[in-house]
């Protein structure tokens, strides 16, 4: 089994010592890439081509190297070819014949030949020599060299013929690692996704930052996609995943920060976290999914006074793009059905929040913020292998009610403005309101005797709260859905 690998075009402009630095680290990432699926995989490098070569020859080895050899950044295109030694015209001829003559019954052809090496004849030659050959030996429906129902594409290398049985895309882009690494902030959903493989397909060894703000079941799915990520279109290269625990920090902007800057203070905060990690890890540049007015806190007034938090670069592969573009290119990449199951996090919920931000009320505001608690947050991160997060994560099954009995509570865990603008009534049932950003501390203050049900205007947040505390080991939890 035998494949020729066509350069990304971007890749054949360099000058030669770029060229040559560039191949030979995509010639290393497509024998990192294939040899857990073959070990008899050898990667041979041309001036303009690549050959890869398997000694396997069954179809489900030939699918999963396709599938590969796909998914890996440089790669404009590559051809299914079968080798032959030849030595005239005639040879040509006959294993041109041999495999694609009962092709061409009715149907017209053309004959496209590349030659590389010393041969006494050109690719003209070859094109007419093997084009007439066929035309007379089998019932065709004739040459036509513009538009034929047949291309007949062969390659001509020295004494060796390569006739190409099949033709597939590529991803194109540069080989991982020809360009400098970068951090994305991950949230899970379609637009960090999309953002992501960008760089991956640009050539960055791409590490992953993920903000905890909903629990384990949150990290679980973010985990999910990004090694999914990896291992489809990076797996050449090992690389980070850092997951920091952030609720302390929403708590924290919920208490003290006016409700209108609290999606900005919040944003500001995750780029003084991502740039500590990037420090960290040597990373010079940060990788978001955001998109000029998808949502307040991404205006570029908004933007601005975010990015002026920190020197690290912060890049914005997404910014001018329509979302619905963002979704199809999710789906074409894999990444829609995680993102499509992705938990919506709907803790920090702002009022009225500010589309024109400005810097000094910002800054203001975050003077009442004790900033410990973003650098426990910090601290408190943990650095993965990519590679461990296939391990199935285990999530607690929460038990979802309708009902209330008499030795149960409910517990409104919304927000105090939103507890107040909207307050929750059952008829016979206590009710009681402890803001979700105050549950992990002080629920085990509550009379564990009795079970309580959490509640938010979603289902979300009381899920991803019940499943929290199930983990600290607190049994008494359901969530509230009337």
């Amino acid at each position: 089994m035998k494949f020729i690998i066509k350069l990304h075009p971007e890749m054949t402009i360099k000058s030669k010592s770029v060229r040559q630095r560039m191949s030979k680290i995509l010639s290393g990432n497509i024998r990192n890439t294939l040899k857990p699926l073959d070990e008899t995989i050898k990667v041979r490098v041309d001036w303009d081509k690549m050959v890869v070569r398997s000694n396997n020859h069954d179809d489900a080895s030939r699918q999963l190297l396709i599938e590969a050899l796909g998914c890996i950044p440089g790669i404009q295109s590559f051809l299914e070819v079968v080798e032959f030694k030849v030595s005239s015209l005639d040879d040509i001829l006959e294993h041109t014949q041999a495999m694609f003559g009962d092709k061409l019954a009715g149907k017209t052809f053309c004959v496209r030949a590349k030659r590389r090496g010393k041969q006494e004849f050109s690719s003209l030659d070859v094109e007419r020599y093997v084009g007439g050959g066929i035309n007379q030996r089998c019932e065709t429906g004739g040459v036509k060299l513009k538009q034929p129902d047949v291309q007949i594409n062969l390659e001509l290398d020295d004494d060796r013929l390569y006739l190409v049985s099949k033709q597939h895309g590529g991803m194109g882009g540069y080989p991982i690692a020809t360009q400098e690494s970068v951090l994305s902030l991950m949230s899970g959903g379609y637009d960090s996704g999309v953002s992501s493989y960008q760089f991956i397909k640009r050539g960055s060894r791409v590490h992953y930052c993920f903000f905890n703000l909903g629990g384990r079941e949150h990290e679980a799915g973010v985990r999910e996609v990004v090694h999914f990520l990896w291992k489809k279109y990076g797996a050449s290269h090992r690389v980070k995943f850092i997951s920091v625990p952030f609720e302390g920090v929403v708590a924290e902007i919920l208490e003290k920060i006016d409700k209108g800057h609290m999606g900005v203070v919040l944003k500001r905060m995750m780029m003084r976290a991502g740039a500590a990690v990037a420090e960290r890890l040597a990373i010079n540049a940060l990788v978001t999914g955001e998109s000029m007015g998808q949502v307040s806190s991404q205006t570029v007034t908004n933007l601005n006074v975010i990015d002026r938090v920190t020197d690290t670069l912060i890049l914005r592969p997404l910014i001018a793009t329509d979302k619905q573009d963002i979704i199809d290119q999710a789906r074409a990449i894999g990444t829609a059905s995680y993102a499509e199951k992705m938990p919506e996090y709907c803790g920090v919920i702002s009022q009225k929040p500010t589309i024109k931000a400005v810097l000094s009320k910002v800054e203001e505001e975050e003077a009442n913020f004790d900033f410990d608690v973003l650098n426990t947050a910090v601290q408190a991160s943990f650095v993965e292998d990519v590679r461990d997060l296939g391990k199935v994560w285990e999530v607690p099954e929460v038990e979802v009610s309708e009902q209330v009995t008499e030795q149960e509570v409910i517990l409104d865990i919304r927000a105090p403005e939103e507890e107040e603008q909207s307050p929750l009534e059952v008829d016979g049932h206590q009710v009681v309101h402890l803001p979700f950003f105050r549950l992990a501390h002080q629920f085990g203050e509550l009379d564990q005797n009795k079970t309580y049900l959490l509640y938010c205007a979603r289902g979300v947040m009381s899920r991803l709260q019940a499943i929290h505390l199930k983990e600290q080991g607190f049994d008494n939890v359901k969530v509230y859905k009337p």
